[in-house]
């Protein structure tokens, strides 16, 4: 445990969201009180079959050049597997033929010059010409402009004919102005019908949701298959709501209704917007949940006579009671108990549970102050890991009531609990540790969770034991 002394929210001025802070579950089990129609059928994504057609089409229209040209089956089936192999899928919405004319006529470019190349290494004495290759890529990017540009004409009319029940959860004032947005622009193929908020204000075109049972009934009779979530802090407080949603069918998107903070191409009615996993099973998860597993085990056997060494020193300089243990929060908000070694002791619970920590107090012993300036009293969360309570890269977990403290007071602090929290971070090795700014600390959590790769968290790890040559405490 650290020196404490109250600090409402380091480094930057709350902001009031207009809407109710992270939900922090009672316990492990799956949260109960919703029971929505699950399985069933998902709404399909528009099939690849008609796409895929056009640019076979295409391919096969463009190989005429080749005609009377040996080996012109082989030729023929290569430009048409080069085709659809750099084929691109589109995005939401359906996008427009010139939109995607740049990356059309460059694949069959590639196309072209790669059968070119092949030719010219393996039977040269029939190397392609520049006017074969040239007619051929403009008769290629013709016929896929026009095959290509009828598909997304189908599919517009389709989903204005036949758009999708979605249901918008946010701050009742964010989520109606949203969803009038999504209703004057019917070709985006969303039809809102409802509002699920903690908070009406009575106003608006869309009933309001408050309840699970209003929820359900909206489901049922409007066939709802997509949820928009119009607010950062909604994903947590919604959470158990957006998990019965998600396994009943919906597809679950997080909209940016003021600015365009999210690196994706994907639009609805001009709102940037990115499509959710509310399932079990994250992407990446096995990778990253056997680095976890591989790396800490090994660093246990490793530290194992390191550990007893400090478990002792602190003993014999600060009595009983070795090991701390709090209560943190973790993914979805989930509460765990996390260890480490004690390097203050409270006055209270209370004071332990709500006094904002500062590092390097001069009340601590000396032996503790040297535990927290090399990190070494973070050690047991080695653990937690190991139990899988924790990773070792991730948001760092804070107390209940910080976490609902800075999910009302920071937009984008609630959605750092989408992923499983850490010992070490993007934020951490960044310098922000101990007591700075926790709103940059959010954008750097959202940042590192919206762009995670396996890679990304090596390299965080190798950055983090870097450090550790120059530690400064947490």
């Amino acid at each position: 445990m650290t020196a404490e002394s109250t600090v409402p929210s380091p480094g930057a001025q709350p902001r009031d969201p207009g809407f109710a802070p992270l939900f922090v579950k009672p316990s492990r089990g799956t949260a109960a009180g919703f029971r929505f129609p699950a399985r069933r059928p998902p709404a399909r994504p528009g099939s690849p079959a008609p796409l895929l057609a056009a640019d076979s089409v295409a391919a096969l229209l463009g190989a005429v050049p080749l005609a009377g040209t040996e080996h012109q089956l082989l030729l023929v089936a290569l430009l048409v597997a080069a085709s659809i192999l750099l084929r691109r899928h589109p995005t939401r919405p359906v996008p427009g033929i010139l939109d995607e004319l740049p990356a059309v006529c460059g694949r069959i470019a590639i196309a072209w010059l790669s059968v070119a190349a092949l030719v010219a290494a393996y039977a040269p004495h029939h190397a392609l010409s520049a006017r074969t290759l040239a007619v051929g890529f403009v008769l290629q990017s013709a016929t896929a402009c026009a095959t290509r540009g009828t598909v997304h004409w189908r599919r517009r009319v389709l989903r204005r004919a036949r758009p999708r029940a979605a249901l918008v959860v946010g701050p009742a004032g964010t989520a109606q102005r949203v969803a009038a947005a999504v209703l004057r622009h019917p070709r985006c193929g969303v039809r809102p019908v409802g509002i699920v908020t903690e908070q009406p204000d009575g106003g608006g075109q869309l009933p309001v949701l408050t309840t699970g049972e209003e929820v359900e009934r909206a489901l049922i009779q409007n066939d709802v298959r997509d949820v928009l979530i119009v607010h950062p802090s909604a994903r947590s407080a919604q959470g158990p709501l957006l998990r019965a949603l998600a396994e009943s069918g919906c597809a679950v998107w997080e909209v940016e209704p003021d600015s365009p903070s999210y690196a994706s191409k994907d639009q609805l009615a001009g709102f940037s917007c990115r499509r959710l996993d509310m399932g079990s099973r994250r992407r990446g998860g096995f990778g990253k949940r056997a680095l976890d597993v591989a790396v800490s085990g090994t660093l246990l056997l490793m530290v194992s006579p390191l550990l007893l060494v400090c478990a002792v020193a602190l003993r014999l300089t600060g009595g009983p009671g070795v090991v701390f243990r709090q209560e943190r929060i973790g993914r979805d908000g989930r509460p765990f108990t996390l260890l480490k070694f004690r390097t203050h002791r409270p006055v209270d619970e209370h004071e332990a549970a709500t006094r904002w920590s500062v590092a390097n107090e001069d009340r601590m012993p000396w032996f503790c102050r040297f535990l927290r300036r090399t990190s070494l009293d973070e050690l047991l969360q080695l653990w937690n890991v190991l139990w899988g309570d924790m990773s070792l890269v991730g948001p760092r977990p804070e107390r209940p009531y910080f976490v609902t403290k800075f999910s009302q007071a920071h937009p984008g602090y609630a959605a750092r609990h989408r992923m499983q929290t850490g010992i070490t971070g993007l934020s951490q090795i960044h310098g922000l540790r101990g007591d700075t700014s926790i709103e940059d600390r959010a954008r750097f959590d959202n940042a590192y969770i919206d762009n995670w790769s396996l890679w990304q968290d090596v390299c965080i790890l190798l950055r983090t034991a870097a450090a550790l040559v120059r530690p400064t405490g947490s």
